[in-house]
């Protein structure tokens, strides 16, 4: 078995051909924001590191994710790169960064490359396909984004479950189908149900990564502040917290608050003790 020392970097084509239908395994992909978290899911084995718009409202305070520029996702894209992760790092394209038409795609699309991303992503479907074209043709690799699409909050009238209906449904096959014709190396399917999930996996030739999407897609991915339970927000349904760190945070630091009141802190060993010879000097001089 391959150690995580001696894992290779993943590759656009590898996580292309990982469909659970031909035996692969599934695909797993967390997002990250900065160095610290970056090294930590590269070493837990991930396969995708999402530098998520997501940032907006899971670091940055914010309401939602239409906040955040391509400056400051580039600032975070780079940050996880220093980690030098193994796992393929993806940059989401925030909002307005690509909705003016391939050329402005491009270029933003390039911001994120240049600052450390292996591959872009950016939601909606078949109106999208010719800033998709314009990106894959400057060899920059495409995630597509279907279903509950956060960037369109105020269209969609929330944050709710898409294709609950068969026409939508029906749209959503064909916008998969016309993003992995086009090129996407694989398809983030969010919110939508699990029955429309497995059929989107079906008809595509890449892979499908869930998040509220069932079991059935190639792989899955989850906000890490939501995994680690560091998130202040109600979960969605759809999450499974693996962690409290904001308690075992919180008690830390109120115990480091409480040393310090207490003059517990710092003790011997965390002090830099003066030599005899530097105290005697001190003392003599009186100030």
């Amino acid at each position: 078995m391959t150690t995580l020392e001696a894992r290779p970097k993943v590759g656009v084509p590898g996580i292309a051909a990982r469909k659970r239908r031909d035996g692969a395994d599934p695909v797993v992909m967390i997002t990250a924001y900065d160095t610290p978290f970056a090294r930590i899911v590269d070493d837990a084995g991930v396969d995708l590191i999402l530098v998520g718009d997501s940032v907006a409202d899971n670091v940055l305070g914010y309401e939602d994710t239409l906040q955040v520029d391509v400056a400051q996702i580039a600032h975070h894209v780079a940050a996880v790169a220093r980690a030098r992760p193994r796992a393929l790092v993806v940059a989401d394209m925030p909002w307005m960064s690509y909705h003016l038409g391939p050329a402005d795609a491009l270029r933003n699309a390039a911001v994120l490359v240049r600052a450390g991303a292996d591959a872009v992503k950016l939601e909606g479907g078949r109106r999208r396909l010719p800033v998709v074209q314009a990106i894959l043709d400057a060899e920059i690799p495409v995630m597509g984004h279907l279903g509950l699409t956060p960037q369109s909050v105020h269209a969609l009238g929330g944050l709710r479950v898409q294709a609950r209906e068969p026409e939508a449904a029906a749209e959503l096959l064909l916008d998969a189908k016309a993003l992995a014709a086009a090129g996407c190396f694989a398809l983030v399917l969010e919110g939508v149900p699990d029955a429309v999930a497995t059929a989107a996996t079906g008809a595509v030739d890449v892979p499908t990564i869930g998040i509220g999407a069932g079991a059935d897609c190639d792989g899955q991915v989850l906000v890490l502040h939501d995994v680690l339970g560091l998130s202040t927000r109600p979960s969605p349904k759809f999450v499974r917290r693996y962690a409290d760190l904001a308690t075992i945070a919180r008690d830390a630091v109120a115990a480091y608050a409480a040393d310090v009141r207490s003059s517990a802190f710092p003790g011997d060993d965390e002090t830099y003790h003066a030599s005899p010879a530097l105290r005697d000097s001190l003392a003599a001089r009186g100030d």
